[in-house]
């Protein structure tokens, strides 16, 4: 009996170690699953913080640059990419190998002994004209230690083209004024000291006075519309608009400006209807009209025409014969205050603002300024207008 109990004794004890070692591999293969669902759950964590990072760093209008501790770059965000112009992987690389900057070398070199740079400029040596601020310090781990540099780039070029802009207005009015200004003041001071005796000295003095400060009238007016345009101010009244009409009404009120150098005006406007304010395209024809007469020849001849485009614009020119547009001058004449020939200019009592008026109205109509020459045979300016 006992012999059978001891049997039955030693199948419970080896039934029971392979029920407990069959549950313990269970238990161990859960454990295991769990363990490497954990892993691929953070690891998948890891990419899509990775990429979630990338996203964030490339959506930045700002550029970004890291380095890691041996001073190679480890992470350049898009914005990076397109201030600097590079296409390529810049992982791995230094500065001077990505950038051929010896600048931008130098200012690390500068931040890694200083720990921290803020708003330097950088001009970057291109054909085009571009100018960043850089802001840039070491990234220190918890104990301490170096781990890299990071450096952020800001485009300064439109603020800087703004300046320039800004301080050549300002020299450029301050000119235009100091001009007639000072005409006035001397002979108001003549006048003064004894000519206003003298009838026929005392009126030629005052004619001059008097022209000089219609120019200065001239002035003021130009500048406050070219204010008014440029700040998007001024409000266009659309209305259709009888190009020949309103060209036949400009020619008649310049009639007299070209009797005086015996030009005659020839309109060769079609009826056409364009889209847009009688007033400002007024002061676009007359404009046009009154540089033609003043910078044509003697006994010479304007001519206003235009016709309908394929694309359904209006094109409209103003020719003269006169001596024409030098080739290097042909791209800035709509610039603010350009002129060909400075003294001729002045002398027919010009502001150098017209045709920048010119160009800001037809902009704001959607349309285009050209002009073509030939270097003495005249010259041809093109605008297009939107069709009523």
């Amino acid at each position: 009996m006992w012999f059978v109990l001891f049997i039955l004794t030693i199948a419970v004890i080896v039934a029971l170690h392979f029920w407990w070692r069959a549950k313990f591999s269970a238990l161990q293969g859960q454990r295991l699953a769990e363990i490497e669902s954990s892993q691929r759950r953070q690891q998948q964590t890891a990419v899509d913080a990775k990429a979630q990072q990338q996203v964030l760093f490339n959506s930045m209008l700002e550029g970004l640059l890291l380095l890691d501790r041996t001073q190679k770059i480890y992470l350049a965000n898009r914005s990076f990419k397109n201030l600097f112009g590079q296409k390529i992987e810049l992982r791995g690389k230094t500065i001077l190998e990505a950038l051929r900057l010896h600048e931008l070398e130098d200012l690390v070199k500068r931040v890694q002994a200083e720990g921290q740079v803020f708003d330097y400029e950088l001009k970057l040596p291109d054909l085009s004209e571009r100018w960043l601020q850089v802001n840039a310090a070491v990234i220190n781990n918890s104990a301490g230690e170096r781990e890299g540099t990071i450096l952020v780039f800001h485009d300064l070029t439109r603020l800087k083209q703004l300046e320039r802009q800004r301080e050549e207005f300002v020299a450029n009015v301050s000119h235009e004024l100091r001009t007639p200004l000072s005409l006035i003041k001397g002979y108001v001071e003549t006048l003064l000291d004894g000519a206003r005796n003298d009838p026929a000295v005392a009126e030629r003095f005052l004619k001059i006075i008097e022209r000089n400060t219609q120019r200065l009238d001239l002035l003021i007016q130009d500048l406050l519309t070219i204010s008014a345009l440029e700040s998007n101010r001024m409000k266009l009244d659309l209305h259709p608009v009888n190009l020949h009409s309103l060209a036949e009404k400009v020619l008649s009120d310049l009639g007299s400006k070209a009797e005086v150098k015996a030009t005659s005006l020839v309109n060769e406007l079609p009826p056409l209807s364009a889209h847009g304010d009688v007033n400002r395209l007024d002061q676009v024809f007359a404009n046009l009209v009154d540089n033609a007469i003043k910078y044509g020849r003697l006994n010479g001849q304007v001519t206003v025409g235009g016709k309908k485009l394929e694309s359904g614009a209006l094109e409209v020119f103003v020719r003269d014969d006169g001596p024409g547009i030098p080739p290097d001058s042909i791209d800035r004449v709509f610039e603010r205050f350009y002129r060909v020939d400075k003294a001729r200019s002045r002398d027919q009592g010009g502001t150098g603002l017209g045709l920048s008026i010119v160009k800001h109205i037809v902009h704001a109509h959607g349309g285009e300024v050209w002009a073509e020459s030939e270097f003495g045979r005249g010259a041809t300016f093109y605008f297009t207008l939107p069709e009523a």
